[in-house]
């Protein structure tokens, strides 16, 4: 029980750090604003009020009884609680009260002013809302009723706006204070983090300058190091390989030189497919250690790229549907040659080839079918292994040395996408590449 309460908490808190670091500095203000109030209220002010009311109606009731009195001067008793008391008062004959209906329950003013009247068994009606200044309240008396038109300052006091005025802008200032102050703890860390996708895209980022607290500023010399570490690890890597292709590529052109002078042109013929093949895999090393290369990134329409490449077969098995532009930001030329080395693997295997394009929320997703054999799959994660080879036995395996889905899957990751295999509805074997766009 207490892990699922757990859980629908979790999901209720904000996802990000801004957020949730103004949370934790607005949560404490606010409540304790909410109690200061409700203390306020509570203790001073419905109370000052309460007192104000019934010092209120004793007056009005005072008014009555002497009122009552055959001694008094009824004009001058009017005219003296008009001037000193500022009611002003007039007795309407033969003229009915209203029917007062217990409205406006949420206003402390009518609250406490209808409790007054009843504990003190006045047959009433009032008005707080008609007059902005004045409260107009009709008692009963006789064959007619009175008729007072009250201050509402005698009721209520005008420093509860202040109070709320003054205990709202402070707490406002100090949240927007905190806004402020959070939003730029938040900029390094934000900034570190874009850093680190485009990083892990492949892409250069240039120097990477750490700012912030100190330990924001710490994870960024970090990663700046692990960043440095990486690409020189990659440039050794590629140097090494270019190295090694450049010094075999001498060797191969003496060789060919030499097959040209043989007799036996069956065996010249023979051996010159070899050193073609030695020239392919070299090229291939080349590329796979240049896959994460210096293209930039760039804003494109995919469905235009893979009908380019599909067209330059001219095959009219291969079919490609979709229904509008899916724009994605990406290196071109290394996608480009990704989904053409899945569509040459296809043709290769299969004769009808079946690529669909669509959108599902935030993400693009290319499914790539053919009628082919297949691939078992056991073997679906092994493929995506260097220099892997399902069946080395196989006449199409010697023209490749395993290279082409491990570099495809190396730049579909490096666009932060992955790639899924399985049964197709043809047949054969059913790609899928999934990129966010």
């Amino acid at each position: 029980m207490f892990y699922g309460l757990n859980k629908f908490f979790k999901n209720l808190l904000p996802k990000q750090l801004f957020y949730r670091g103004l949370l934790i500095v607005a949560t404490p203000i606010i409540i304790l604003q909410i109690t200061i109030t409700i203390v306020f209220f509570d203790s001073l002010w419905i109370k000052t009020n309460k007192g104000m009311t019934r010092a209120l109606v004793a007056e009005i009731k005072t008014f009555i009884n002497a009122y009552e009195n055959e001694d008094t001067n009824k004009e001058f008793i009017i005219s003296l609680f008009k001037e000193n008391l500022d009611i002003n008062i007039n007795y309407k004959n033969n003229v009915e009260v209203p029917e007062h209906k217990d409205t406006r329950w949420f206003s402390p003013i009518d609250r406490t002013l209808r409790r007054e009247l009843k504990s003190n068994y006045f047959n009433y009606w009032f008005d707080t809302t008609s007059y902005k200044k004045f409260v107009d309240l009709k008692i009963t008396y006789d064959n007619g009723h009175f008729e007072f038109l009250i201050p509402k300052d005698r009721l209520t006091s005008s420093s509860a706006r202040i109070f709320v005025f003054w205990i709202t802008l402070p707490a406002l200032l100090v949240i927007s204070v905190a806004m402020i102050f959070l939003k730029n703890q938040t900029r390094p860390i934000i900034k570190l983090a874009e850093a680190s996708e485009k990083f892990g895209k492949g892409e250069d980022i240039g120097e990477f300058t750490p700012s912030g607290a100190l330990e924001i500023r710490k994870a960024g010399y970090e990663f700046d190091k692990m960043r440095k570490r990486i690409k020189r690890h990659l440039k050794q890597r590629s140097e090494m390989l270019s190295g090694i292709s450049h010094d075999l590529r001498t060797p191969l052109t003496r060789i060919k030189l030499q097959l040209a002078f043989i007799n036996d042109k069956k065996i010249s013929n023979e051996l010159s497919e070899d050193v073609d093949e030695m020239e392919k895999m070299l090229n291939e090393y080349l590329q796979f250690a240049k896959t994460g290369a210096e293209e930039r990134t760039e804003t494109f329409d995919i469905c235009d790229l893979i009908n380019a490449i599909y067209l330059k077969y001219k095959n009219t098995d291969i079919k490609f549907n979709y229904n509008d532009k899916i724009l994605i930001q990406g290196r071109k030329e290394l996608l480009k040659r990704c989904f053409n080395n899945f569509i040459e693997n296809s043709i290769k295997n299969a004769k009808k080839i079946q690529i669909n394009a669509k959108k599902i929320r935030k993400n693009i997703v290319i499914d790539i079918e053919d009628d082919g054999p297949g691939i078992p799959k056991k073997e679906y994660d092994n493929v995506f292994k260097p220099f892997y080879k399902i069946d080395k036995s196989r006449s199409v395996s010697k023209s490749s040395v395993g290279l082409g889905l491990s570099i495809s899957s190396d730049i579909i990751k490096a666009h932060g996408g992955k790639i899924n295999l399985d049964k197709s509805k043809m047949g054969g074997l059913k790609v899928t590449v999934i990129l966010p766009f």
